[in-house]
């Protein structure tokens, strides 16, 4: 399990597979000095709901994972987030498309 830190005041657990797929998406945004929201589900354990963050090139983040290896990349996952990040609501959480077959 992952970890996504912001601004070192909130950290929210992600399995390392997702994380790595919201980082590509994230740093492509922050790349071209675009800000965007980035809201997820919260664990029930922390009282369910939702939250959003606000996320601008000033900001800082940290991406911590669990394991020591990179998990393999499903570019349709990446463009998939990158699509919701582009959109009025922000970036969310989508669920992994299955690879296309070369």
């Amino acid at each position: 399990m992952g970890k996504f830190t912001y601004d070192s005041s909130i950290t929210v657990d992600f399995d390392d597979r997702a994380l790595a797929h919201i980082q590509i998406a994230i740093g492509a945004k922050l790349r071209r000095g675009e800000s965007f929201y980035f809201s997820w589900r919260d664990d029930p354990l922390v009282g369910g709901g939702r939250s959003t963050v606000w996320v601008h090139p000033s900001i800082p983040l940290t991406f911590k994972y669990f394991g020591s290896k990179m998990p393999s990349l499903n570019r349709d996952w990446v463009e998939a987030l990158t699509i919701s990040a582009n959109s009025a609501t922000g970036l969310q959480i989508v669920i992994e498309p299955a690879p296309r077959t070369p």
